[in-house]
């Protein structure tokens, strides 16, 4: 080793193992600039100062006695005096001197890079700590980065500032919660190419879903420019996800594309040094940050490197808008659900609901109430009390030391990416991001409650309510002979709801998200050119702005949406059910009234089967087909089953089963299993006939039971007639059971009796059902009533 290199070390020649040489984050780096070449990944070249070096600077400028001075007058219980504490270390290492062998060493260096990569090149100079990166404390965003650094003066101002982060408040702060001693603690200086993202995009990725822990999908954000706008939550970023296990093995691994808002873009002041934070021009803000080959590179270098490491991964990329090309700038342990077993849950239950303020992008599962404390800056933490709930525009690091305080935080701005998501995560506090109006729509003081115990999307409700927690051990829990499932709606619970005991999901109703995310009428969308009304066609343009076509927004968001469910339980049955609206609700989509008459029972009337062979609503049925064909075969989810609702003859049945030949999914064909609901008399009464033309059933109770004792399930007058367990309904329910199995067909039920009542349970084992499907808040009940069923011996069916 050279005399430069006992003071500086190119990353050429640095891995993991020099954690303590050169700190963490430089370590990884090095790892992967050596290591993850021959995986295609690129790592920007550079190089590192080492904690050596950093010694020979505290020790030739005699600070170790001043430093150990002033941390001694740190009030550590309140941490009154912290800033000042902090900003008075850092004067003293900025009115102290670089000793001239490190000065020297690092001009070699950088001469080096500008003679491999041209005159004064751009650099980031980026903090690294010698406890930095570890899988159990991330130090994320506690020193300071300098970026578009050019010149070998500015470069050595850099590492001194890079030095003097050491003693950032937040630094000071972290160490202390982290039990690290100040002094034991050390810093390098990370000297790395400039990727020039401010001429294209940067972001961040998860080589696990961070707020779930569902190991087989990469998360990755993007904004436009620098990917500090979405490390500080400043905006909304694109969202995509892929399913892992499939790369390079299907064509579309991507299972979901979310456009951000994208308001904002970071920019190089090239007037001067520094960056300028600009309005990003609409057409950005219109398209995605990353091509879908993009997306699959990406993903495809966090599993390289999630797999090098051994663990989980939380990673930084950037696009260079000079080169066109990808880079991985950072990568570190994710140190929160790699550390956590998803199997051990909490599960929430509001008693209440108060008035709605706001919502946002819920980080991690959890209710909480408390005081709202509305704070501008971190100047103002002394405001917030323990166990109040933080209210703020955006959080940066500096905000940290405040955020331990809190019970819940709350931004107007950011993604699940962003400083105030991670940070929340790491402190185990709940948070709602990019909530949008919080500050406005909340008062500073008044009580409220945080809810984010329903999925993707946290509430912030008036008032403090009250709420029950119940504690699960998933991974011990006995299994029932018969098979307890899903019934599905919403895709933004799926990561979580798959570490429930279950086998899979029984009934996807697609009517969730074609009212929530698509919005619009499917026939607005195939014949867009005869919606009249102007109102809607504003809004259906602005919803399918960006894609070639107006259907293939309705394919695309429905395909994202199963895809994603169907990737959450792979290779677990998801059996998903077409399209089920009756006239009056697909009246209310966009663009829905133009296509749908006026029915005076809509119940039994123009829904289910009956309207996909319909020239009023067969293009409709096309796009749903569409989109199942492409989860099935692009996308490779072939544990997708389809099922058709309301199908009121046999011969209906064959009509649909043949459409759906035409529009590309033959029964049969690539193992695609195609079901019918059993809801109707004429299903049970002809269910061997109805046998011959699918592959399994699943009993509706609720419109079975409707449908038997000819009851309104909607009437309230005559609500307490209506019961599954009435002789008539349990003779049906009986008999269409017992004629699938000896058709030797498949046959479950969807629906609350049997989690509501084990003696309901009991007859449906007793009766020989294959499955159960229960809502989400109901399948640890009903897996309960059907063990107690099991174990009274009433008869042991096992799956045939």
């Amino acid at each position: 080793m050279n005399d430069a290199e006992k003071w500086v070390k190119p990353f050429a020649k640095v891995g993991i193992k020099d954690l303590e040489l050169i700190g963490g984050k430089n370590a990884s780096l090095g790892e992967m600039f050596n290591k993850l070449s021959s995986a295609g990944v690129e790592v920007p070249d550079g190089f590192a100062t080492t904690s050596d070096a950093f010694r020979l600077f505290i020790n030739k400028n005699h600070l170790s006695t001043g430093l150990s001075t002033l941390l001694e007058k740190l009030d550590d219980v309140t941490f009154s005096n912290l800033n000042q504490i902090g900003e008075n270390a850092r004067s003293l290492i900025m009115e102290s001197s670089l000793p001239e062998e490190l000065i020297a060493s690092i001009k070699l260096a950088y001469y080096g890079l500008c003679g491999r990569y041209g005159k004064d090149v751009a650099v980031a100079v980026r903090s690294s700590a010698t406890a930095e990166d570890l899988p159990t404390a991330s130090f994320a965003g506690q020193h300071d980065s300098f970026l578009h650094v050019q010149g070998v003066e500015a470069v050595l101002d850099a590492v001194k500032k890079c030095y003097a982060s050491l003693y950032n408040a937040r630094a000071i702060k972290y160490r202390i919660d982290q039990g690290f001693q100040h002094d034991q603690v050390l810093i390098s200086a990370g000297v790395q190419l400039m990727v020039r993202s401010d001429l294209s995009s940067a972001g961040v990725c998860f080589s696990i879903e961070p707020d779930s822990g569902f190991r087989d999908v990469v998360v990755i954000t993007g904004c436009w420019g620098l990917g500090e706008n979405i490390v500080q939550g400043t905006v909304t970023p694109d969202e995509f996800q892929v399913y892992k296990p499939f790369l390079s093995k299907v064509k579309q691994p991507i299972i979901s594309r979310k456009k951000g808002s994208k308001l904002k873009m970071m920019v190089y002041d090239e007037k001067g040094s520094g960056t300028l934070n600009l309005d990003t021009p609409i057409d950005k803000q219109d398209a995605f940050t990353l091509t879908d080959d993009e997306v699959e590179k990406i993903a495809a270098w966090a599993v390289s490197i999630e797999a090098h490491y051994g663990m989980p991964m939380d990673i930084e990329w950037a696009k260079d808008g000079l080169n066109g090309r990808l880079y991985i700038v950072q990568a570190r342990p994710e140190t929160v659900h790699s550390a956590r077993d998803p199997y051990l849950l909490k599960e929430f239950h509001l008693k209440g609901k108060g008035k709605l303020l706001t919502s946002g992008s819920a980080v991690g599962n959890g209710v909480a109430a408390g005081k709202a404390r509305l704070l501008v800056s971190p100047a103002e933490s002394g405001k917030l009390l323990p166990g109040e709930i933080l209210v703020t525009d955006l959080t940066n690091p500096d905000w940290d030391p405040i955020m331990k305080k809190a019970a819940g935080i709350i931004t107007n701005k950011g993604g699940r990416t962003s400083h105030a998501a991670i940070v929340a995560r790491e402190v185990g506090a709940i948070a709602i991001v990019g909530a949008g109006n919080a500050t406005e729509k909340i008062k500073d003081g008044e009580w409220i409650t945080v809810d984010n115990s329903q999925g993707k999307i946290g509430k912030v409700f008036e008032g403090k309510l009250e709420w029950d927690v119940k504690e699960h051990d998933f991974r011990n829990m006995k299994m029932p002979d018969t098979r307890p499932m899903f019934i599905l709606a919403d895709p933004e619970k799926a990561f979580t709801l798959s570490f429930y005991p279950n086998q899979g999901v029984g009934l996807m109703r697609l009517e969730f998200v074609i009212n929530h995310s698509i919005q619009i009428h499917p026939m607005a969308l195939a014949q867009f050119d005869d919606v009249k009304n102007e109102t809607d066609r504003k809004k259906i343009e602005h919803l399918t702005d960006g894609y070639e076509s107006k259907e293939e927004y309705f394919i695309d968001k429905l395909s994202q949406a199963v895809g994603t469910i169907a990737a959450a339980f792979y290779p677990k049955d998801v059996i998903v059910r077409m399209s089920d609206f009756k006239s009056n609700e697909y009246a209310q989509l966009l663009g829905g009234s133009q296509f749908e008459l006026q029915e005076e029972n809509p119940m039994i009337g123009f829904r289910g089967a009956s309207r996909y062979y319909h020239e009023r609503y067969k293009p409709g049925f096309k796009l749903e087909c569409a989109a199942m064909k492409r989860v099935r075969e692009e996308m490779g989810f072939n544990n997708v089953k389809l099922m058709i609702p309301f199908c009121r003859t046999v011969e209906e049945g064959k009509k649909v089963v043949d459409l759906m030949a035409d529009f590309g999914l033959k029964r049969g064909e690539k193992g695609l299993e195609i079901y019918v609901m059993a809801e109707i008399p004429s299903n049970v009464i002809l269910a061997a006939s109805f046998a011959e033309v699918f592959d399994g059933f699943s009993i509706g109770s609720n419109d079975l039971t409707q449908l038997t004792l000819g009851i309104d399930r909607d009437s309230a007058i005559i609500s307490e007639l209506f019961d599954e367990n009435n002789p008539a309904v349990k003779f049906m329910i009986e008999k269409v059971i017992g004629d699938a199995r000896a058709s030797g067909a498949k046959i479950g039920l969807c629906g609350q009796a049997p989690s509501d009542d084990p003696a309901f349970a009991g007859f449906l084992i007793h009766a020989g059902i294959h499955s159960i499907s229960f809502n989400p808040d109901a399948i640890l009940k009903g897996i309960e009533n059907m063990l107690a069923a099991e174990n009274k011996n009433i008869t042991q069916i096992q799956l045939a």
